[in-house]
């Protein structure tokens, strides 16, 4: 698979945010293809300078927006115009390429200015011995000397994915029920895809992603992008202000529980009802995406939904319970949600009204909830810039901090401006994207517990950019919904497509998307690209068609779950050549198990889960708690390898001889043996256990092991070697051990077989492909 150009120009639009002028956009379609060009300009004038060092200031809107050099971003374009933003850059080069300037010794301009000569305004930012004044140097020659220059891309190269070992259909089909709905195949499923192959995953999907829980993971999966979950604080003191809810935020309180007559009872329901009341608000944004992609939304209404989710319980915080209390199903349940619109807040105090034409609060999805916006608070000298910060991250996928190097003496810019985030080149570069979206939360301007509405004494900052979006000054009369008029504009942004295909990805597979690779010194910097350039190809595909879907989210899953990043298992054979090696490795779905799948996987095997994988044992584990741990650990750490070993252990002990204790054919391990069929006896009894433990390499590690396989054979020897150390040893018990016998397990073992199954049992559990998927 050479890269084609529709590959190549994806790598430079990931640099940069530049402004473009405002107008009405419609909303994004697909992405855009380029056309085949000057590759070698796409692949190393701009991606490696042009977008890294030149278009942070040569923008509309930029510090160098005045001069004859001016940039586009093509990352801020959508079809046709994506490939012309790419050759006008092209042009803008070549111009600069071409001309030198008198006492410029007939040297090109765009050699001297990099190196702060010719009064560039930048200064230096490039040295002449660096890998990016080779590529300029490069590129001039090529420009006047264009017979002799050279593509970058080799056309031969070999297909990315070439040795790469790809899941068969049942255990393609295997990760997925087991990853988005917490159980194994079904024989239907697997009947279905035995039949029609790959084919039939879309219907299979389709049902799946309406089980509950699908939505379940879908809603961990997205909290652990967002963290919505780790407000600080009782949520029903600093979500709910006192300002705002002063007589209904406490309603647990007063909450009548005269029914229960044991004081103690009566105190425990009351601890309960505040622990759920709690619960639930913090459940709130998560349950938002859950509404949206169950009932076929645009996912766009994540950040343009004029409601809020909320359940009985969070509804009394509200103070809309009466009017809402006949659209719950169960009015007594916690945790069932329903959308409402809440009015315009209004305060202890008539200056703490809310401002709104329509007397309802502004909603604008995900951005406007009290959740979102006391998980990032503000604070006097922040100014809102961590939440427009986290804008960018978690809905168009801009790490502001990226965009320009940081500040090396902070203390000569304070010195020489008098407002250095608006006038000094190396922080405006930021503060020019951040500072207008800070101003749009403008109104949100409470600290700590005091919830999260209010405006400040003395209005907005004048030493900031105004409020507005990329370039677009936010109205006066918009500033009262100013969330809403951002939302609608994020909707309307071709990064925003993207970036949900990258959150679907990160929910499947537990990485984030690849980021283009900056050494560009690094002898595997080739390699690297190309990995980049090939997911992001595959990125693009899949926001195309999550845009043509009309963001219906469903439609990512499929598509990932259908692509050879999805699928990809491993490799045939090892990679010797580094330059492989680092194309591949980030390939393949490979993480270890979050404590709640690991909990889900187990109980999808042996029909109960494990049951100890909560609290302290849980964050032991790698569970995030959303606030202080808030990314999920990539390796296992000591105390993760000792907790596998007592679950291990522990599910072993509770399920083999209980299991043995059924009838055959109600048995989910051991549907084919029998306890007294012992190792060497004869050659059908060799048989039996080689079957018997084929089907537990099938249901524990989803591996269709033939009965004289080599990893059916070791499991054998093991379970061998158990029975006849035990016949060897003397005084052995001939019963299973106490602690195992529980719950109406067989508690006679003569032959020592059922502990022998548990010894089994116990090291199919530690294997890598049950503990990792």
């Amino acid at each position: 698979m050479s890269l084609r150009a529709c590959s190549v120009v994806l790598f430079v639009t990931v640099f940069g945010s530049a402004p473009l002028p405002a107008g009405d956009k419609k909303p994004y379609t697909g992405a855009a293809c380029a056309a085949e060009g000057d590759s070698y300009f796409r692949d190393e004038v701009w991606a490696k300078v042009g977008a890294r060092k030149c278009l942070t200031c040569h923008k509309p809107g930029g510090d160098a927006a005045d001069s004859a050099f001016v940039l586009k971003d093509p990352r801020k374009a959508e079809g046709v115009a994506q490939d012309e933003a790419l050759r006008h850059n092209r042009d803008a080069f070549a111009k600069f390429a071409a001309t030198s300037e008198k006492d410029a010794k007939g040297r090109s301009r765009l050699l001297l200015k990099p190196l702060g000569k010719l009064d560039h305004g930048g200064g230096e930012i490039i040295t002449a011995d660096s890998t990016e004044y080779r590529v300029l140097n490069a590129f001039v020659r090529r420009v006047n000397n264009p017979k002799g220059a050279e593509l970058a891309l080799d056309p031969n190269a070999r297909p990315f994915f070439e040795g790469v070992v790809m899941l068969d259909d049942a255990r393609l089909l295997r990760r997925v029920t087991l990853q988005l709905a917490g159980r194994l195949p079904t024989g239907a499923e697997l009947a279905a895809v035995a039949k029609d192959g790959r084919h039939a995953l879309p219907a299979i999907l389709d049902a799946v992603m309406k089980e509950e829980a699908f939505y379940l993971r879908l809603r961990e999966g997205f909290n652990d992008i967002f963290l919505t979950a780790g407000v600080d604080g009782n949520p029903d003191q600093s979500v709910l202000s006192y300002e705002h809810f002063e007589k209904t935020r406490l309603w647990y309180q007063k909450f009548d529980l005269g029914h229960i007559a044991d004081e103690a009872e009566r105190r425990k329901a009351g601890y309960k009802l505040a622990a759920d009341y709690r619960k639930s608000l913090l459940e709130e944004p998560m349950r938002l995406v859950e509404y949206v992609v169950r009932n076929d939304r645009p996912f766009t209404e994540i950040v343009t939904a004029d409601y809020i989710m909320v359940s009985p319980y969070s509804a009394r915080g509200y103070g809309v319970f009466e009017p809402l209390k006949g659209q719950f199903k169960n009015p007594d349940d916690p945790f069932e949600f329903v959308p409402v619109k809440l009015k315009a807040l209004v305060g202890r105090s008539k200056p703490e009204n809310q401002d709104s034409a329509t007397g309802y609060y502004p909603h604008a999805g995900l951005l406007s909830t009290f959740q979102y916006l006391a998980r990032y608070p503000t604070t006097e000298t922040n100014r809102n810039r961590l939440r427009a910060r986290m804008y960018y991250q978690h809905f168009l996928g801009v790490d502001v901090l990226e965009l320009a190097a940081r500040v090396s003496d902070a203390a000569t810019a304070q010195t020489k401006f008098a407002v250095p985030t608006m006038q000094a080149p190396e922080c405006a570069v930021c503060h020019k994207t951040l500072d207008p979206v800070a101003g749009l939360f403008q109104d949100y301007w409470r600290f700590a517990e005091r919830g999260v509405y209010g405006k400040r004494k003395g209005g907005w900052f004048t030493d900031m950019f105004g409020p507005g979006f990329e370039g677009e000054g936010l109205p006066a009369s918009e500033r009262w919904r100013a969330l809403q008029w951002l939302g609608e504009r994020t909707a309307k942004d071709p990064r925003f497509a993207v970036t949900m295909t990258e959150h679907v990805y990160y929910v499947l597979t537990g990485r984030r998307a690849l980021l283009p690779p900056k050494d560009i010194e690094d002898p595997l910097y080739p390699a690297r690209a190309r990995a980049y350039l090939t997911q992001r190809k595959e990125v693009e595909r899949v926001a195309a068609q999550l845009a043509k879907s009309g963001f219906n989210l469903k439609v990512a899953f499929k598509e990932w779950i259908a692509s050879d990043f999805y699928r990809a298992d491993g490799l045939a054979t090892v990679a010797q050549d580094p330059a492989r090696r680092a194309e591949l490795d980030d390939v393949g779905v490979v993480r270890m198990l979050t404590p709640e799948q690991l909990e889900r996987k187990i109980g999808a095997v042996f029909g109960a889960r494990w049951g100890r994988l909560e609290g302290e044992i849980a964050s032991l584990y790698g569970a995030i708690d959303s606030k202080e741990t808030t990314d999920r650990p990539a390796d296992p750490s000591g105390a993760m390898g000792a907790i596998q070993r007592i679950m291990s252990n522990d599910v072993a002990c509770k399920n083999v001889a209980r299991d043995f204790a059924r009838p055959a054919k109600e048995r989910v391990l051991f549907p084919g043996i029998e306890p007294e069929v012992v190792p060497g006896a004869s050659a059908d009894g060799d048989r039996q256990i080689r079957q018997a433990i084929a089907h537990l390499h099938r249901r524990l590690l989803g591996q269709d092991a033939a009965v004289d396989s080599g990893d059916v054979s070791r499991t054998f020897k093991l379970f061998a070697a158990v029975v006849a150390d035990a016949k060897a040893a003397k005084g052995v018990e001939k019963r299973e051990a106490y602690g195992c016998r529980q719950g109406g397990a067989l508690a006679d073992d003569p032959q020592y077989t059922v502990r022998a199954w548990r010894a089994v049992v116990t090291y199919l559990l530690r294997q890598p492909a049950f503990l990792y998927e």
